[in-house]
């Protein structure tokens, strides 16, 4: 702890490192990092600070996801060709790969939580456009704003996560930004049980409403978000410390921490150390932030190229490979995701502040490699013994990217930087990943249909390739006080 740092007595006693101060004097940023990584009063905003920015994810999922059931319907209600279905499916994910670029750097630069207000006003607009489409165009126009959004919305929300949490113990840093996986996953399960209860109560002659009626649902958080952020939401203290304001980070620790902090008389305000840049881009490639990138990079691109094959194909796994009606395909896509994947990323969430995420993303790597050779194996299922075990290495597939990769890629994007850096390390990670995402949503129709069955062998070299970069550059993240590198 800094010499400079005027902490109570009790804030200083060994039997408590987690608890935060009731009252502190801050001359520096630094010192305002430290209190941030030392934790808050035992109730405070923070943590509704945290649960707003995993609202956004989820609003990230959910949009993502939300039109794998509705595709086939909006390709027969407007009579589009293969090019028109593929410009309606990807137009999300062109969006997002320019919205992470540009939510990076902006992020950075005028703060995080103007940037997570603009981004909701997209979720908004683009859910309501969405829904009342009249055209292939303009459903694509507004899915590419709707990607705008998500695109924003990662870099922000994992900044939110990293920069409102203690460094250690439980809920600490890596634990929160690991939340932002089984946050995803909930949200692909609340997908599928909004198709699944339209799909129970809309009669027949009405079944085309049912993709706008999924699409339009995404408003619905946004606007919760919106009518909340006054009251709860503030900027991160530690980004107004790095900008100078001094004054701000003090308010922002009294009303969200709970934490009595003021201003030392002879503390100078200092100019960020490294003021936001789009040449901020090029430091992730240098010095040390050199190994974690190409690391958070590999460990991103794989994790998205083999998840996107399997879960958002597993409709068409289920529904293809083995013969299942559209009911069960849904009921089964369900079950997995929530028993499996859900499951799995709060299981990431809980062991991540002991165990560390290299570990666990080691472990999860080889759960998907073991899991996609043996659905290669068995091809396609003949038999009820057969399609057992195919169900069954699709939820040690999703099982081992809950707790693994899934949790842990973001925890290697956000925490790999300090805070003068982890907006554009978020966004340069998202992009790439983004890019992956396209390529792997693209591909897998394309190599299912060539290769049948044996398209696994090609998705299993994504986590081999995890599994390789992780076993070259050993960086954790976890419990390491990043955000110290900026002072």
């Amino acid at each position: 702890m800094s010499a400079d740092l005027a902490l109570s007595p009790a804030a200083t006693q060994a039997a408590a490192p987690a608890a935060a101060p009731a009252r502190a004097t801050i001359r520096s940023a630094a010192d305002v990092a430290k209190l941030v990584n030392q934790g808050g009063a035992a109730v405070s905003n923070a943590r509704i600070v945290v649960a707003i920015a995993l609202g956004g994810i989820f609003l990230d999922a959910y949009d993502l996801g939300a039109l794998a059931f509705g595709l086939k319907d909006v390709t027969r209600e407007f009579n589009l060709s293969p090019a028109g279905t593929g410009m309606v499916a990807s137009a999300i994910t062109f969006g997002a790969i320019v919205g992470a670029f540009l939510g990076g750097y902006f992020t950075d630069r005028i703060g995080r939580y103007r940037v997570f207000m603009a981004d909701m006003v997209f979720f908004v607009v683009a859910a309501i456009a969405c829904a009342l489409a009249p055209n292939e165009y303009v459903l694509a126009g507004a899915r590419f704003v709707m990607g705008l959004g998500v695109g924003i919305d990662l870099p922000v929300a994992m900044a939110f996560l990293a920069e409102f949490s203690k460094l250690q113990g439980k809920g600490n840093k890596a634990s929160r930004v690991a939340m932002w996986c089984p946050t995803w996953y909930a949200a692909i399960c609340v997908s599928y049980l909004l198709v699944l209860l339209c799909y129970s109560v809309l009669p027949e002659s009405h079944s085309n409403l049912l993709w706008r009626i999924i699409l339009g649902f995404g408003a619905v958080p946004a606007l919760v978000i919106i009518a909340v952020r006054s009251r709860y939401m503030s900027e991160s203290p530690v980004w107004a410390a790095n900008q100078g304001d001094l004054e701000g980070a003090a308010k922002i620790l009294r009303q969200s921490y709970g934490i009595d902090a003021v201003v030392a008389p002879d503390a100078v305000a200092e100019p960020p150390k490294r003021p936001a840049s789009w040449r901020n881009y090029g430091l992730l490639l240098k010095g040390v932030y050199a190994r974690r990138t190409v690391l958070a990079t590999v460990m991103s691109i794989a994790s998205s190229f083999a998840y996107n094959a399997v879960a958002f194909g597993l409709p068409v796994i289920i529904a293809s490979f083995l013969a299942q009606s559209m009911l069960t395909t849904i009921l089964v896509s369900l079950a997995l995701n929530l028993l499996f994947a859900f499951v799995g990323g709060l299981i990431g969430v809980h062991l991540v502040p002991k165990t560390g995420a290299w570990k666990l993303t080691v472990t999860g790597y080889a759960f998907q490699l073991a899991a996609l050779i043996g659905l290669a194996l068995v091809g396609k299922p003949h038999g009820a013994p057969e399609v057992v075990a195919a169900i069954a290495f699709l939820a040690v597939f999703l099982l081992g990217q809950g707790f693994g990769p899934g949790a842990h890629t973001m925890t290697y994007a956000s925490l790999s930087y300090p805070t003068s850096l982890r907006g554009v390390g978020v966004g340069f990670n998202q992009t790439l990943m983004r890019a992956s995402s396209t390529a792997s949503l693209f591909l897998f129709p394309v190599l299912a249909a060539a290769l049948s069955t044996k398209v696994f062998w090609v998705i299993a070299l994504a986590p081999l390739a995890g599994l390789i970069a992780l076993l070259a550059i050993r960086w954790e993240p976890a419990n390491y006080d990043v955000d110290a590198e900026d002072f």
